[in-house]
């Protein structure tokens, strides 16, 4: 099985998948409306990245950014693209809410885009408790973006 670890993103895999995961949310969403966070935005101190890996290869990435005491968001989860329905966004997602659990948050939120880029991922989290809701943080609502939670 896969094994899910901190990751301080200063490897090459990591640095690439991020690039890709960059590149493609800004081409599958309209102008302004893809808020994924480059390497930069991953490294602030309220973000926490964890990437899967098997044999030495990178699988996917996914991160926790702390909202406030209580409340989460779920950033930046992306399989590598050779890496499709193994589980590996399963995974990291489950690890992520559970960790969420361990730091005792009562919420976790996430915002997405719409479309068939954006249903595998939307399935999975509604699969794992997820519902739509309001905006959250410095969001705001568009024709185009989706925000769900999860109550802890």
């Amino acid at each position: 099985m896969f094994e899910i670890r901190a990751d301080d993103l200063s490897s090459e895999p990591t640095r690439e998948l991020l690039k890709l995961h960059f590149a493609n949310m800004h081409a599958s969403s309209p102008p302004g409306a893809a808020f994924v966070l480059d390497l930069s935005g991953l490294r602030a101190p309220e973000i926490t990245v964890w990437s899967a890996w098997e044999h030495g290869s990178i699988l996917g990435i996914g991160a926790l950014k702390m909202l406030d005491a209580s409340t989460g968001e779920i950033k930046s989860m992306r399989t590598h693209p050779d890496h499709l329905r193994r589980g590996v966004a399963a995974a990291l997602l489950e690890h992520i809410i559970a960790e969420a659990r361990r730091r005792q948050l009562s919420r976790l939120s996430l915002e997405t885009g719409s479309g068939d880029t954006f249903e595998p991922a939307l399935k999975l989290y509604r699969t794992r408790g997820f519902a739509n809701g309001a905006p959250f943080g410095d969001y705001r609502p568009s024709e185009f973006n989706q925000f769900l939670h999860l109550p802890l």
